[in-house]
């Protein structure tokens, strides 16, 4: 009785009536066995699924590791885009790629306090 009454129940109550009645066939006599194993085994997936993070998260950190990268990249080639120096080459990337990238991350010289013509110098019209 004390596994039913700790057990967290993440289902609906017909997870608790299935098992209710999976006892009560199993069951010989009187008393009420419940098969305990079930619940370690459950509690152990449910453990597991919390552990691991659901796929929104894990796509949120990759486009923040992709964010910062970028960003890092740009910073060190003092926001200059295309060229041998340039963050593009520093990331080992195409100019329009990492254009199309700073646009889908909403990276641009205006979120970072740059004035709109160190933006059009460094930028160019394409990434404004």
């Amino acid at each position: 009785m004390d596994a039913l009454v700790h057990y967290q129940w993440p289902g609906n109550i017909r997870e608790l009536q299935n098992v209710i009645e999976r006892g009560v066939i199993v069951s010989r006599g009187p008393v009420l066995k419940v098969p305990i194993a079930e619940f370690k085994a459950h509690t152990a997936r449910a453990a597991i699924a919390k552990a691991v993070k659901p796929a929104s998260t894990l796509r949120d950190t990759l486009g923040e590791t992709e964010r910062n990268q970028i960003l890092k990249a740009l910073e060190q080639s003092q926001w200059v885009i295309a060229g041998p120096k340039g963050a593009a080459a520093r990331l080992g990337m195409k100019r329009s790629t990492l254009q199309f990238r700073m646009r889908k991350l909403g990276i641009g010289s205006r979120v970072l306090g740059r004035s709109d013509s160190q933006r059009s110098r460094r930028l160019g019209d394409r990434c404004a």
